[in-house]
C-alpha cells in the first residue's frame, strides 16, 4: 500500500506557478504596486508549456509568475514603505478635504521615502555585472535627461538623470574611452571601451521633443529610480579608478560670474552648467593635474608565447592610443547652428580643444578671432569674415574622421559641399558580403593601401568626365609608342650586356684584375624597411587557411563543400549589388552629361 494519491492539478506544473491576481492578493498590494516591485527586483512573468494544467483545465489567457519569485518578493522591506505611502495618501487627502493647512503641511513633511540601494547591490553581487548591464541604463538616463518639463513626469528625475549623464561624459573624456560614433533617426549612438567592456547607448535629438500619448510613463520612472542608483554607484567607482573627485569638481573654479547670463544664477546652478559645458578638466583628488595626466596601469593583454597574437595585440594597442589623440594639437570653433554639447564631448574625448560664442552658452574659452584656431565647424553654405589660417567643416567630418580612426580629408566637407555617405561603424562586414565603395575606401586607407575608392565624390569629377572617350583614345595610341620604345630598348640592353660580359671575362683572365674588383666596391646608405603588421597578418592568416583546406578529411569534405556552396551563392548576390551600384553612377555620370550640355 503506497501513500495518500494526491488530487488532479495539485503537483508539477500546477504548483509551481501562480496568476498575476493570486499574487497581488497574496502580497496585499495594488497593481501598480506589484508592477513597480517586479520592475525593481528584476522578477518577469513566465509562460508555462502546459497552460491548461496550470490553470486548472481552463484556457482562459492569464499572466503567470513562478511561486519562488513570489515567495522571494514577499520578504522585501520596501512593501512596507508602499504600504506606508498608501496610509500617508489617505491621511493627506483627508487633511485637504477638511481645509486644516497646518495638518496638510505636517503630513507632507513627513512623506515616507525609501531607497533601492540594497536592490542594487543585491541585483549586481560585482561591478562587472553592474557594466555588463550599463547599456539600458545608459540609453534610459539620456532619454530621462533631454526630456522637457512636463506634467507627467516629476522634475526631480528629469534633474538627476542629467546629473548623473553629465558625470559619465566627463569620465569618458577623462579616460578617453571612446571608441565610435554614429547619427542615425533615432538619435546619436556612442560605443566606449570601460574597463574592457564595450558599453553602447543612444542619445536622443534634443530638438523637436514630444511626449507620445501611448507611453506609460509611470513605467518608465521606476526603470529610471533603478537605473539612476545604479548610475551613481558606477560613476563613483568609475571616478575614484582614475584619482579624481567625486562628486567632480573642475580645475578652474572660479566664484565671480564671467557673463551677464550667470549672474542670475545660484552658485549651484552655476557649477552645473559649467560641469555641462565640457570644456573645463576634472580636478584629481593628489591635486597633481587634470585629466592629461591621468595614466592607467598597463598589464599584458595576452598571456601566451604565441608571437602572432602578441603582435596582434601590440597593433591593437598602437590603433587605440591613436585614436584616442585623433584630434590632440587641434583648435576647434563651434558656429551657433551646429549641436554644441555632442561635438565637445567628442572633441574633447579625443585630445582636442573647442570653445564657441560666449552668448551661446556658459564655458566658452577662447574667441573666434583666436589665430590658433585650426578648425571651425560650421553648418551653413556660406560664411562671413573668413580666416585663411583654418579650415571650415561641416560636423560631418568628426563623426566620420572619429569612425575612419584617422582624419579624413577636408576637401569632402567643406560648407556647401555634397556630403559623402555617414556608413555605420556597428557594421562588422565578413567575408564575400557586399561593401560599398566608401566603405572599401576607408578600410584601405586605414590598412595603409593607397587605391582609388572609385566613387566620385565632387560635382568637378563628373563635369570632366565628357572627354573620357577622346583621352583613352589618346592614352591607347601613347601606351602603343611606350611598348614599341621599350622592345627596342630591350634589344639595344641584351646587346650591351652580351659585350659587357666578354670585356668582363677578357679583365678576368688579365693579370691584376682582383685590384680592378677591390677599386670598382663601394658602400652605400641602407633604408629600413617599412613593414605592414597588419598587411602581413591578413597574408598570413590566408596561408594558414589554405593549409587548413588541404587537411581536411575525406569525412568531413562533404560539409565543408555545402558550406563552400553556400558561399559561392553569397557571392553571386554580392556581385549582382556591385553591378546594381555600378548601373546607378552610370546613370548619375549621365545625367551630369545632359545637364552640362542643356
Amino acid at each position: 500500500m503506497g501513500g495518500e494519491r494526491k488530487k488532479k492539478y495539485e503537483r508539477g506544473e500546477a504548483t509551481a506557478f501562480m496568476s498575476r491576481n493570486q499574487a497581488v492578493n497574496k502580497l496585499q498590494l495594488t497593481l501598480a504596486d506589484f508592477r513597480r516591485l517586479c520592475i525593481l527586483k528584476g522578477i518577469y512573468p513566465h509562460e508555462p508549456k502546459h497552460k491548461k494544467r496550470v490553470n486548472k483545465g481552463s484556457t482562459v489567457p492569464k499572466t503567470y509568475y513562478l511561486v519562488k519569485d513570489i515567495n522571494f518578493l514577499a520578504h522585501e522591506p520596501i512593501i512596507n514603505k508602499f504600504r506606508e505611502f498608501k496610509h500617508f495618501v489617505r491621511r493627506l487627502k483627508k487633511a485637504i478635504n477638511k481645509r486644516n493647512k497646518d495638518a496638510e503641511q505636517r503630513i507632507r513633511s513627513n512623506k515616507p521615502k525609501y531607497k533601492v540601494d540594497h536592490i542594487v547591490k543585491e541585483r549586481y553581487p560585482s561591478f562587472q555585472d553592474a557594466l555588463g548591464d550599463l547599456d539600458d541604463c545608459l540609453s534610459m538616463c539620456f532619454l530621462f535627461g533631454t526630456m522637457p518639463q512636463s506634467a507627467r513626469i516629476h522634475m526631480e528625475y528629469i534633474n538627476h538623470a542629467r546629473k548623473l549623464t553629465v558625470e559619465f561624459m566627463h569620465y569618458i573624456i577623462a579616460s578617453r574611452s571612446l571608441r565610435k560614433v554614429f547619427i542615425s533617426i533615432k538619435g546619436i549612438y556612442y560605443q566606449a571601451e570601460v574597463m574592457g567592456q564595450p558599453l553602447t547607448w543612444v542619445v536622443p535629438h534634443s530638438l523637436g521633443f514630444q511626449h507620445p500619448e501611448d507611453v506609460d510613463y509611470k513605467v518608465m520612472q521606476t526603470f529610471v529610480e533603478l537605473y539612476t542608483t545604479l548610475l551613481g554607484f558606477i560613476n563613483y567607482k568609475l571616478y575614484h579608478s582614475l584619482n579624481l573627485h567625486y562628486p567632480p569638481k573642475l580645475e578652474l573654479e572660479t566664484d565671480a560670474p564671467a557673463d551677464e547670463s550667470e549672474e542670475k544664477m545660484t552658485e549651484k546652478e552655476r557649477f552645473q552648467e559649467r560641469l555641462s559645458a565640457f570644456s573645463q578638466s576634472l580636478k584629481s583628488i593628489d591635486e597633481g593635474g587634470g585629466e592629461d595626466e591621468v595614466q592607467l596601469d598597463e598589464f599584458p593583454a595576452t598571456e601566451t608565447d604565441d608571437p602572432d597574437r602578441v603582435e596582434k595585440a601590440k597593433v591593437e594597442a598602437e590603433r587605440v592610443k591613436k585614436l584616442q589623440n585623433l584630434f590632440k594639437g587641434k583648435k576647434f570653433f563651434l558656429n551657433r547652428e551646429v549641436p554644441r554639447e555632442t561635438l565637445v564631448f567628442i572633441i574633447r574625448s579625443f585630445g582636442g580643444e573647442v570653445s564657441w560664442h560666449k552668448s551661446v552658452a556658459v564655458g566658452a574659452t577662447f574667441p573666434e578671432s583666436d589665430e590658433t584656431i585650426t578648425h571651425q565647424i560650421v553648418d551653413r553654405p556660406q560664411t562671413k569674415n573668413q580666416y585663411l589660417s583654418r579650415y571650415y567643416v561641416q560636423p560631418q567630418w568628426v563623426f566620420d574622421s572619429v569612425n575612419a580612426n584617422s582624419l579624413v580629408p577636408v576637401e569632402h566637407y567643406f560648407p556647401g559641399a555634397t556630403l559623402p555617405p555617414h556608413l555605420s561603424p556597428f557594421v562588422e562586414e565578413e567575408e564575400g558580403d557586399y561593401i560599398p565603395p566608401e566603405r572599401q575606401a576607408m578600410i584601405n586607407r586605414q590598412l595603409g593601401v593607397q587605391e582609388d575608392s572609385g566613387v566620385e565624390e565632387d560635382e568637378e569629377a563628373s563635369e570632366d568626365e565628357e572627354n573620357d572617350d577622346e583621352e583613352d583614345q589618346e592614352d591607347e595610341e601613347d601606351e602603343e609608342e611606350e611598348v614599341e620604345e621599350e622592345m627596342e630598348e630591350s634589344e639595344e640592353e641584351e646587346v650591351q650586356e652580351k659585350k659587357q660580359g666578354k670585356n668582363k671575362r677578357k679583365l678576368d683572365e688579365t693579370p691584376g684584375a682582383d685590384n680592378a674588383k677591390k677599386l670598382n666596391m663601394s658602400v652605400e646608405a641602407g633604408a629600413p624597411e617599412n613593414i605592414n603588421v597588419e598587411q602581413k597578418l591578413q597574408r598570413q592568416t590566408m596561408e594558414e587557411r589554405r593549409l587548413a583546406e588541404m587537411m581536411i578529411p575525406k569525412k568531413k569534405k562533404r560539409l565543408y563543400d555545402k558550406i563552400m556552396y553556400a558561399k559561392k551563392k553569397k557571392n553571386q548576390e554580392t556581385r549582382k549589388l556591385k553591378e546594381k551600384r555600378e548601373a546607378i553612377e552610370e546613370q548619375r555620370k549621365a545625367g551630369s552629361k545632359k545637364k552640362k550640355k542643356v
